[in-house]
């Protein structure tokens, strides 16, 4: 059996199938949530603009996950008229359940479309992407979707997907994918990592992919954008760095997890990042073969898994090193140990105020450290910041703090020192900040 390690790994593993569109007129559409880190993944890769199409599966009354057809924009719908007779389908009934998903439906575009116009599909080729096809029910209503829109060619492509549902998706131009089992059991089996993809992720996702069309990057425009591999010792880490036109300055991303220059959410506060003219270096500090030893998690000399903030400490205490500025978010800075009364850099440590376990190790780790330092609490913020307005909150306070410090004016260096080594803030540092999310932020 295939395993992809998450929906990004899936999604290379894909792009690779289409690398034949690379430079045409293409556009990559997702089906959310689940799809869109895949065709996220896909629309990088062949420097297409990227999308969501929003279709809703209607699902047995007495059995939900059993599709018997499905809804989308523009008021498409699609139906299995041998699973309704099976089960013995009423029209009220599914109209009941037609009702309530065309609500959701409705509801999903409108917080997904804000601010953000559809892409014209019209003559265009268009690539539907999900993460995984069991009945097919929902790819269907996407391709009839996409053809309403007046798309030119459609082309359906997953990861896996089971053989039945293949046969019977009539009406693409093009089927791909990378593996169809015997027998198909759940799409969640054929991946290591298959959490669920929240909205604001999805929003994160389409928001960085709308920067790299409308900025040029792909096609080489201004500034640098690219994958890269830094050779230490006998291994090779991989990263991601962007570097705006004449940037003064780059905040690196420390993070374990084998995706995390992927991960939506680090995607987002790096745009935030970009916006204020900073770069950034999204690394990750394991390589596969280390992330696969759970052993490694917590060894921070080794720069492990979830210890982002104890490693970028660890480093930032080196005599040899000069840091301007640390930022932890949600991370464990007290696994640095000893090394914390060594850290020079300002350093900003942002918690969740509903993580009550990892406040507390903050408080602690603040307390020992001789550096200018701040803590700001996110009230009512869980451990990954998912609550509406978190994640933008926690965005906005690191940015505020790397501009103190990396930006130059009239405050971000001492006479005769390069503004992107040496930063003064305002403000009194033994204060705890409390930071209330607002809902409504948009970056």
């Amino acid at each position: 059996m295939v395993l992809f390690s998450d929906r990004v790994d899936a999604g290379r593993q894909l792009a690779e199938r289409l690398e034949y569109l690379r430079g045409t007129d293409t556009i990559v559409l997702g089906l959310p949530r689940g799809g869109v880190p895949v065709a996220a993944e896909v629309a990088r890769v062949l420097g297409a603009p990227l999308d969501v199409i929003v279709v809703r599966k209607l699902g047995v009354p007495f059995q939900p996950e059993l599709a018997m057809g499905a809804i989308g924009e523009g008021g498409v719908r699609e139906l299995n008229p041998d699973i309704l007779s099976m089960a013995s389908i009423s029209a009220d009934e599914l109209a009941t359940v037609e009702r309530r998903e065309r609500a959701i439906l409705d509801a999903r575009v409108a917080e997904l479309r804000k601010g953000r116009e559809r892409i014209d599909v019209r003559g265009r080729t268009v690539v539907l992407v999900d993460d995984g096809i069991a009945t097919g029910a929902t790819a269907r209503a996407a391709g009839d979707v996409a053809r309403l829109h007046g798309a030119d060619r459609v082309i359906l492509a997953v990861p896996v997907a089971s053989a039945e549902a293949l046969v019977d998706l009539t009406g693409f131009d093009e089927l791909v994918c990378v593996n169809v089992p015997r027998r198909l059991v759940a799409v969640g089996n054929h991946y290591i990592d298959f959490a669920a993809t929240t909205d604001d992720e999805v929003t994160a996702l389409l928001d960085a992919a709308a920067r790299r069309i409308r900025t040029g990057r792909h096609a080489g425009g201004s500034g640098l954008d690219r994958d890269v591999e830094i050779p230490v010792g006998t291994v090779v880490l991989e990263g991601h760095l962007y570097l705006p036109e004449n940037a003064p300055a780059v905040v690196v991303f420390a993070h374990g997890s084998g995706s995390s220059r992927h991960s939506p959410r680090n995607q987002f506060v790096a745009d935030v990042l970009h916006r204020v003219g900073l770069g950034t270096l999204l690394l990750d500090l394991l390589t596969p073969g280390e992330e696969s030893d759970r052993a490694n998690v917590f060894d921070v000399g080794l720069l492990g898994a979830s210890t982002g903030a104890g490693a970028a400490l660890w480093a930032a205490a080196d005599a040899d090193e000069r840091l301007a500025a640390i930022v932890s978010r949600g991370g464990r800075p007290d696994l640095a140990g000893d090394r914390l009364t060594e850290v020079t850099a300002p350093t900003l440590l942002i918690v969740g105020g509903a993580d009550p376990g990892v406040l507390d190790l903050n408080r602690r780790a603040r307390a020992r450290m001789r550096c200018r330092n701040r803590l700001a609490v996110v009230e009512g913020a869980t451990h990954l910041f998912e609550e509406p307005g978190a994640l933008a909150t926690a965005a906005n306070l690191a940015s505020d703090w790397f501009v103190s410090y990396l930006l130059p004016g009239p405050e971000a260096g001492e006479a005769g020192e390069p503004a992107g080594l040496v930063g003064v803030a305002g403000g009194d540092d033994a204060t705890e900040l409390r930071a209330r999310p607002e809902s409504d932020i948009q970056y």
